[in-house]
C-alpha cells in the first residue's frame, strides 16, 4: 500500500508499507489511544509521530463504516486541519484559511426540520421535559412570558404556525424574534460569531427589558434549549447575571452533557471520541445510511468536531460542560435547583417509547438526563434564582 502524508515543510513524504491489517480488529478504545498519540505529538510538534499516527488512523477511519469508525473519519480530518495550520508558515496559514469554502449551510424548511429533529429523542427530549416545568411553574398565571433561548431555524414561520394553532383554542399568543446582531445558524453549520460577541448581543437584548416585549404581571420564563455551550465559558457567569436580572419564575436549561473546554487537546479528543460516539451508534439504529438526516446529522458532529479539535481558544465555539458542572455554576450565581415531577418524567418516558429501545432517561440530582445504552447524552434542568 501506498500513502502520501503531509510534512512540516509542506511537501509529501510517500511512505511504502506492505503491512496489512482489517479495520474489524482495532476497537474503539485503541482507535481511541491512537487519536491520544496524535494529540500528544501535535501539542509537542512532534511532526514524525503526528504523521505516523495519522497514516494509521487514515488506514482505519472509514466514513460508510461502524460508528467508531466513521466517528474517527472526522476527527482525523480535524486534526490533519489543525497540523495543516500549524505547520504551514503563518502568512500561508491565513491566506488559506481566507479562501478555503465555508462550511455549507442549508435553510431548512419546517418539514425539513421536523423530520431532522424526529429521527432521535435527542432534540425534542429538552423541549419535552422543560415544557413540564415551565407549565407547572406558571399554573395559575393570567399571563405567561417564555423568552426562548435557542438556535433556531424559520423562526417566523414556526411562530406563525404556533399562534394560528392557539387561536383555533381560544388561547391568545403573542410571537416575536428579537435579533441579537447576526442570524442564527442551521443545524448543520458552526455558529457564524465569535462568541464573546455573541454574548455580548444577547446580554444587551436581555438588559432591554423593552425589546423583550416585557410587562408587569406575566410570569416570566427563560428557557435555554442546547444554548449554553454557544456562549463563551468565560462569559456564562455574566450571561446567568442577565438571565437573573430579568427575575424569572423559572429558568429551564438543556445542553449536551460533555465537558469539552478542557486547554488540552487529548482531554478534548477523548471528550469528543466518548461523547460523540453516542449520536454515531444512535444512528445506526435510526436512519439507512444513505438518508438525507442522517448524513445531515453526522455532518454537524463532524463540524462541531472541528470546532473543538482546531483551536485552542478557550472561549472557542461548542465548549460544552457537563450537567453536573452546569448545575455548579448556576448555585454560585444564585439560582436554586427545581426537581421534576413524575408527570415530566413520564411525558419524557412517552416520547422515548417512540424510538430505538437502547433511548432511556435517569435522574441526577434534580436534572433529567436522556441516555442512550447508559451513557448520559443531553440533561435539562430547572432553576428558579434565590
Amino acid at each position: 500500500m501506498e500513502q502520501e502524508l503531509w510534512t512540516g515543510g509542506g511537501g509529501n513524504l510517500r511512505a511504502h508499507s506492505s503491512v496489512c491489517f482489517s479495520r474489524a480488529l482495532i476497537d474503539g478504545p485503541r482507535i481511541q489511544q491512537l487519536l491520544l498519540h496524535c494529540a500528544a505529538a501535535l501539542e509537542s510538534n512532534d511532526a514524525t509521530l503526528a504523521q505516523q499516527a495519522m497514516w494509521v488512523l487514515n488506514n482505519i477511519a472509514f466514513s460508510q463504516g461502524d460508528p467508531s469508525q466513521r466517528l474517527t473519519s472526522w476527527l482525523l480530518r480535524a486534526l490533519v486541519a489543525r497540523a495543516c495550520r500549524l505547520c504551514v508558515p503563518a502568512g500561508a496559514a491565513q491566506a488559506a484559511a481566507a479562501s478555503a469554502p465555508a462550511p455549507r449551510e442549508r435553510a431548512m424548511s419546517v418539514t425539513e426540520l421536523a423530520e431532522y429533529v424526529d429521527l432521535t429523542p435527542w432534540h425534542r427530549f429538552g423541549f419535552t421535559a422543560s415544557n413540564g416545568a415551565i407549565l407547572r411553574a406558571v399554573a395559575g398565571s393570567a399571563a405567561v412570558h417564555v423568552v426562548d433561548l435557542s438556535l433556531g431555524v424559520s423562526d417566523e414561520e414556526i411562530g406563525l404556525r404556533l399562534a394560528n394553532f392557539a387561536k383555533s383554542k381560544g388561547v391568545q399568543l403573542e410571537f416575536s424574534v428579537v435579533k441579537c446582531g447576526s442570524p442564527s445558524p442551521s443545524p448543520t453549520s458552526s455558529p457564524p460569531k465569535k462568541q464573546v460577541a455573541l454574548c455580548q448581543d444577547l446580554a444587551s437584548v436581555l438588559s432591554d427589558r423593552q425589546s423583550l416585549g416585557l410587562r408587569d404581571g406575566e410570569a416570566l420564563v427563560v428557557n435555554c434549549q442546547s444554548w449554553l455551550r454557544h456562549v463563551a465559558p468565560g462569559s456564562r457567569d455574566a450571561f446567568l447575571d442577565a438571565v437573573r436580572a430579568l427575575n424569572p419564575c423559572l429558568v429551564t436549561v438543556t445542553d449536551e452533557d460533555a465537558d469539552l473546554d478542557s486547554p488540552s487537546l487529548a482531554t478534548r479528543i477523548a471528550g469528543c471520541f466518548d461523547f460523540h460516539w453516542i449520536l454515531f451508534d444512535a444512528l445506526d439504529t435510526s436512519a439507512p445510511r444513505d438518508s438525507p438526516r442522517r448524513v445531515e446529522h453526522e455532518a454537524a458532529v463532524g463540524w462541531k468536531i472541528e470546532s473543538v479539535v482546531g483551536a485552542d481558544d478557550a472561549d472557542g465555539a461548542e465548549r460544552s460542560e457537563s450537567g453536573a458542572r452546569l448545575a455548579e455554576r448556576m448555585r454560585r450565581n444564585g439560582f436554586a435547583s427545581v426537581g421534576f415531577d413524575e408527570e415530566a418524567a413520564g411525558e419524557v418516558r412517552r416520547l422515548l417509547s417512540e424510538h430505538a429501545t437502547g433511548w432511556g432517561v435517569k435522574r441526577e440530582e434534580d436534572m433529567l438526563v436522556l441516555t442512550w445504552k447508559g451513557h448520559g447524552a443531553v440533561y435539562t434542568g430547572a432553576w428558579t434564582p434565590n
